[in-house]
């Protein structure tokens, strides 16, 4: 990932504006460009903020199509921050749905599904699955620990979701 000051201004000026045409434009051409810093919070911070299903859309493709494995770690600072809820489960999902590997942020991926609401959850979980084939024995088992210690959800979707995830490190 490359550090540019310039496609990073370009790209903010061009999300300000009222264009859903220049925007799903911009979006679709960085596809064809070399991933830079920033890229993804820009993404991000649009999707956050923007009612229009048709560029929430186009983000969600583009993230789900992510191929540069030096973009993970801006993903999961994005995941991080204060988002809206159908943020977080967006990001969540493209960690499964691009080919890129997420094992080394399973731990928070973890996290993230014991404190996040349902959709979240889910999306976390299959984040997990696809992952857990690659731990040994004893990560599952730090795993298996923290999910336990965690206090049991109210939601019964949610319970059932965790005791599926039990099982799926059980394997």
């Amino acid at each position: 990932m490359i550090k540019s000051e310039i496609k990073f201004k370009e790209l903010s000026q061009i999300f300000n504006k009222d264009s859903n045409i220049l925007i799903s434009e911009a979006i679709k051409n960085l596809r064809n460009e070399q991933p830079f810093e920033g890229a993804v919070h820009l993404l991000t911070e649009l999707y956050d903020r923007s009612a229009d299903i048709s560029i929430r859309k186009v983000i969600s493709d583009f993230m789900n199509d992510l191929i540069d494995q030096s973009v993970t770690a801006e993903v999961i600072a994005e995941i991080r921050k204060n988002r809206k809820s159908e943020t977080k489960t967006m990001l969540v999902a493209s960690c499964w749905q691009s080919p890129l590997n997420y094992s080394e942020y399973i731990v928070e991926i973890t996290q993230l599904f014991l404190s996040g609401d349902l959709p979240t959850a889910i999306e976390c979980l299959t984040v997990i699955e696809e992952s857990a084939v690659d731990f040994d024995q004893i990560k599952k088992n730090e795993l298996k620990v923290m999910i336990i210690k965690w206090s049991v959800s109210d939601n019964a979707a949610k319970r059932k979701l965790t005791e599926e995830l039990l099982t799926i490190l059980e394997r």
